[in-house]
Order: C-alpha cells, then structure tokens, then sequence
C-alpha cells in the first residue's frame, strides 16, 4: 500500500498539520505542485503516508479508519492525551492492544501495538 486518503474540510490545513505533525510526530511531505493548488496536506511516518484531501462537503469518517501500528502505544497515548484527545481503550483484537482517536477534523484513527513479535503475513 503507498498511502491512505482522508478528507479534511476546506481551510483546515493549518490544524491538521498541528495534529498530525506537532502531535503524532509525521513529517509532512511536499505535494506535487499540480495537486497542492487543490490544499490538503500529505504526512508520512516511516512506511505510513496518509493524504488529508480537501472536500467541499465534507463528513467525517466516524467508522472507517486507518489502522496504525506504533512501537510505543502508551507512549502516543499520553502525547494526545496531554494535547487534549480523547483515547479510547479496546481490548477486543487478540494479540494486540489497541485505542481509538479522532483526528481534529473527527476522522476515526486506530492505533495499535503487537503483544508480542509482529506477525509476518
């Protein structure tokens, strides 16, 4: 997979990159000139890019989600704890441990950890 794509609503770049780069710690990629006059940002974190595309009529995504592996689970959850977002604990996936954020424009967001090694697939 090259990235995940999620919508953010007109003129919230400026937050999101707060978000996803103060925040979570992304770095923010430059866009190709062609698709940066559309705004949105594109941020990447190791294997991860995730493309925060303008919509007009935007909805947040409430149910779908990425699924994030990160190496240090409490260690995010208490960064976006000490920013203010609500974490969401769910020991419901066998062999991993795992919580539930929104973003600031209210997109669901999955971060989760192996129990153990991580599985090769």
């Amino acid at each position: 997979m090259h990235h995940v794509q999620l919508s953010i609503p007109p003129g919230s770049e400026e937050a999101c990159r707060a978000f996803y780069v103060g925040v979570l710690g992304m770095t923010e990629l430059v866009k190709p000139p062609v698709l940066a006059a559309r705004g949105g940002l594109w941020v990447r974190a190791d294997d991860l890019e995730i493309h925060l595309g303008v919509e007009e009529d935007f909805r947040a995504a409430r149910r779908a989600h990425p699924g994030i592996r990160v190496a240090d689970l409490d260690g995010l959850a208490a960064r976006l704890t000490a920013a203010g977002v609500e974490v969401t604990w769910d020991g419901a996936f066998p062999g991993h441990r795992r919580f539930y954020a929104c973003d600031n424009s209210g997109n669901r967001l999955e971060f989760l950890q192996p129990d153990g090694p991580a599985p090769r697939w």
